[in-house]
């Protein structure tokens, strides 16, 4: 019998931890055991990006072997990508943008949406879809705590999860906002310890991101 999984929320997947990790695979061996990692860390939202032809092969091994991760899909740019993520187990999608096409995709597909979004226009936009937890991206080059201050009058509805250009070093400044629930960033998978098969370091890593404090 198939297991149901409890209905999530874009909202639910912002708030787990302060950090949600933007991966980039190239090697499906390396899925299962980094995805442990990040867990064993503290970290179970795992964001999978679809920028190499083996990303939906690692969604489906981390979703099928590693039940207490909880496997997203980012880089969502079309329809398309929403349903196979969806396919492949994914259980929540981050954009880099934001289309009304894209949004009913990952509705219809079951999958609650983290839209990327730059400027004022694209969250109303968002919100007009009835999206109001967004991915504010690319954070740092678009702005940074300074926009999101300003963003705090007209906006302050809205939650955020900037991405773009946070690293350990500027992730505390972020999380300090009170319309920040988390923040993304890829620190928490170095390219090396994916290649060096060097998992405490990414456990390590993850347990760091954990301990951020946010407001």
């Amino acid at each position: 019998m198939a297991v149901t999984q409890p209905t999530l929320t874009a909202l639910d997947v912002m708030r787990d931890a302060p950090v949600i990790p933007v991966i980039v695979l190239h090697d499906v061996r390396h899925a299962v055991p980094m995805a442990r990692a990040l867990v064993a860390g503290g970290i179970r939202m795992l964001e999978v990006t679809l920028r190499t032809p083996q990303a939906l092969e690692c969604m489906r091994a981390i979703a099928a072997e590693v039940p207490d991760a909880v496997v997203g899909a980012g880089t969502v740019r079309t329809s398309a990508d929403a349903v196979a993520a969806a396919r492949a187990g994914a259980r929540f999608a981050v954009s880099p943008g934001f289309t009304p096409a894209v949004g009913r995709a990952c509705r219809d597909a079951g999958l609650p949406l983290l839209p990327g979004v730059a400027t004022g226009s694209e969250i109303m936009t968002a919100q007009e879809e009835g999206l109001s937890a967004l991915k504010f991206f690319p954070a740092v080059q678009a702005g940074g705590t300074a926009m999101l201050k300003a963003w705090q009058g007209p906006f302050g509805d809205v939650a955020f999860c900037p991405t773009g250009g946070i690293q350990p070093g500027n992730a505390a400044e972020f999380l300090a906002l009170k319309n920040v629930a988390c923040v993304g960033g890829s620190w928490l998978v170095p390219a090396d310890a994916l290649e060096q098969g060097d998992w405490s370091r990414i456990t390590r890593l993850a347990r760091e991101a954990s301990a951020l404090q946010r407001v």
